[in-house]
């Protein structure tokens, strides 16, 4: 009988430790979001990007160093949302159809020759990995500063809001999506903005506090990079002054435009070292200062969708980038069910989006397709509730950095080229 009562508590004490507070299956473990609230939250996500680039295209680098006078904003149309021509939104498609196509393990090689492979027109970051790539330069040496003199541009921190609409609650999986296709472009600062970024949709799906969102993202980039300390710097001066977006525009105006330290690996003083003495100098595609516009529209729009994008906007630079940014995190934190009709009432289901084969029905298709992925890949599971509806259980874990390099400050690049089998898989002109 004591020998049974012993081996009874050991198995009881098994059991437990199983089920403890760092076990897989305890339920503070895990987040729960159903799938048709998944699907709401991500398809408004689409929406504040559309609506954002849309509503400041006018204005791109119209005011570079200066804050775009109100009367200057365009007024919006409901028309304004069908933005299916725009970079801002479909490189990141090149992305999704990779990913739909090869799965999610995909290696970087791969996604390389996609978007070596994409026909539309591209700039800075974008535009000199891809020439890279259609060289035989294979990722990660792509985006590598020694090749790539645009890496701690804007490119990837505009195109990984996929990342997050793909991964609800999964920071580690927005993450891992970078290291494949933001090191295609993007090294250091570059890389971790779009981390950043998709960090903050990922937890937008459970947050609807955008401080909170902010602070998620910011869990996503490694401590002690300069956008590490850009984007704290201005959740400090937001709560310094929450009443004057205005004065915290010109904290970030002195330090991280007008600061050489902070724009050592800009791209306009590469090209041309003599570009300070220059009338235009003031113009900045850095992600740094971009990402801390992005965080202003989110931090003193306060939820408001209008100013929120408004505010995005004024901030000046690649200001329909920014808004686009700031305004597909907030709209996914309040849902489509939420949003105001004159952002939807005018959407076209019918055209796709340039150079991809997605419309935005399609394309919300295979964001599901791909989340359910996500899910089972992170350890999650899909069950359902007494109501019988689908429910994403996704399991919490410890963030996990990229490691930590800066432009000018760069590791040893990878000697990473093609074969000539991969090279015949380039496609377009050399």
């Amino acid at each position: 009988m004591i020998k049974k009562i012993i081996i009874s508590l050991l198995l009881v004490n098994l059991v437990a430790d199983g089920m403890g507070a760092s076990g897989a299956n305890d339920p503070a473990d895990y987040r729960r979001i159903k799938v048709s609230e998944y699907v709401d939250k991500m398809k408004a996500g689409w929406i504040g990007q559309m609506a954002g680039v849309g509503w400041g295209a006018p204005t791109e680098f119209r005011w570079a160093g200066k804050i775009i006078p109100a009367e200057q904003m365009p007024a919006w149309t409901p028309e304004m949302i069908n933005q299916y021509q725009q970079d801002d939104i479909y490189v990141e498609m090149t992305f999704l159809r990779t990913l739909e196509q090869y799965g999610l393990d995909v290696s970087i090689r791969q996604a390389g020759i996609d978007f070596a492979n994409s026909g539309y027109p591209l700039w800075h970051a974008n535009w000199n990995g891809r020439e890279n790539l259609r060289k035989g330069i294979a990722p990660p040496d792509s985006s590598h500063p020694r090749f790539n003199i645009h890496a701690d541009d804007i490119d990837y921190q505009i195109e990984a809001d996929y990342a997050g609409l793909i991964a609800p609650g999964m920071p580690n999986q927005v993450i891992r999506l970078g290291e494949t296709f933001g090191r295609l472009m993007n090294y250091g600062d570059g890389l971790y903005a779009g981390q950043f970024m998709g960090g903050m949709y990922a937890e937008a799906f459970f947050e609807t506090d955008v401080r909170k969102i902010v602070e998620a993202g910011l869990a996503c980039v490694p401590q002690g990079s300069q956008y590490q300390e850009c984007i704290s710097d201005v959740l400090t001066w937001y709560q310094d002054d929450p009443d004057d977006w205005q004065e915290t525009w010109n904290r970030i105006e002195n330090k991280y435009n007008l600061n050489p330290d902070y724009r050592r690996a800009s791209c306009v003083l590469k090209e041309d070292p003599n570009y300070w003495q220059k009338t235009e100098w003031r113009f900045n595609i850095d992600a740094k200062i971009n990402g801390a516009y992005v965080v202003m529209g989110l931090l003193y729009g306060q939820g408001n969708p209008d100013q929120t994008i408004i505010i995005a906007a004024r901030c000046g630079q690649d200001s329909d980038c920014n808004p686009s940014s700031a305004a597909g995190v907030l709209f996914t934190a309040l849902g489509y069910s939420a949003l105001p009709e004159k952002f939807t009432a005018a959407l076209d289901l019918h055209t796709a989006f340039s150079h991809t084969p997605y419309t935005y029905p399609m394309l919300i298709d295979v964001c599901e397709k791909l989340a359910r992925q996500t899910v089972t890949a992170a350890g999650g599971h899909i069950e359902k509730d007494a109501a019988g509806e689908e429910v994403f259980v996704i399991p919490v874990e410890k963030i996990r950095l990229s490691p930590r390099v800066q432009c000018w400050q760069s590791g040893p690049i990878a000697g990473s080229r093609f074969t000539a089998e991969e090279m015949a898989q380039i496609t377009v002109p050399q």
